[in-house]
C-alpha cells in the first residue's frame, strides 16, 4: 500500500463519526473532542469538494477519491500526534468507499479497500437522520436520507464493526456517546 494511504498506529481509542451527509457527524466529532480534551479530524473530501467546486462547478468524480483518502488519512496521522487518550473523525476511508459505491455503479478500488481492511479504529457512531438537512453546494440527497443510512447502516453490519447508532439532538447524542465511550 502507498505509504500516503498508510495509517499511524498509536494506542489512541480511535471512534469515527460514521452517516450520511448533514446526520451530524461534524458537531459531534467537535463536541466529543471539547468534552474529551482531544482532537477530532474533519471531512477533509468537504473541502476538497468544495474548493473544486468553486473552480469548476464540477462535482466529485473516481479520480477524486484516492486524493481524498489520501488528504483524510493524512489528516488523522496528524491529529493522532496531538490526540489524548481520544481520538474523534468525523468520517474515514469507509465512509469514502461507502459513497463511491452509491455515486458510481460498480465501483471498484483496491487501494481504498485496502485501507478499508487494514485501517483500526475502536469503536462508529452511526449518526441517525433525524437532524434538519442544511442544503449547500456539495449535499445533494435529502429526499434519500432514510435510504442513504440504511446503506451506511448495512455497510457496517456486513464489515461487522462495533456501531452505536445515535439519535436525538447534540446534548442527547453526546450523553449517549459519552456512556458507550466509558465502556471502551
Amino acid at each position: 500500500m502507498e505509504e500516503e494511504l498508510k495509517q499511524t498506529q498509536s494506542k489512541l481509542i480511535k471512534i469515527v463519526l460514521f452517516g450520511p451527509e448533514s446526520s451530524g457527524k461534524s458537531s459531534l466529532a467537535e463536541a466529543l473532542a471539547e468534552e474529551y480534551n482531544t482532537e477530532w479530524v474533519p471531512e477533509f473530501a468537504r473541502e476538497y469538494l468544495q474548493e473544486k467546486y468553486n473552480n469548476s462547478a464540477e462535482v466529485c468524480a473516481p479520480s477524486d477519491l484516492i486524493p481524498i483518502a489520501k488528504g483524510q488519512i493524512q489528516m488523522e496521522n496528524k491529529s493522532a500526534k496531538k490526540a489524548r487518550n481520544y481520538l474523534f473523525c468525523d468520517t474515514n476511508v469507509l465512509q469514502t468507499l461507502t459513497y463511491a459505491k452509491v455515486y458510481f455503479e460498480d465501483f471498484q478500488n483496491a487501494a481504498l479497500e485496502q485501507c478499508v481492511e487494514q485501517h483500526e479504529y475502536t469503536y462508529y457512531f452511526l449518526t441517525y437522520i433525524d437532524t434538519p438537512w442544511v442544503a449547500d453546494d456539495l449535499r445533494d440527497k435529502p429526499e434519500e436520507r432514510i435510504e442513504m443510512f440504511s446503506i451506511f447502516e448495512n455497510t457496517l453490519i456486513q464489515k461487522n464493526l462495533p456501531f452505536t447508532t445515535l439519535k436525538g439532538d447534540l446534548k442527547q447524542r453526546l450523553q449517549k456517546a459519552k456512556s458507550i465511550i466509558k465502556t471502551l
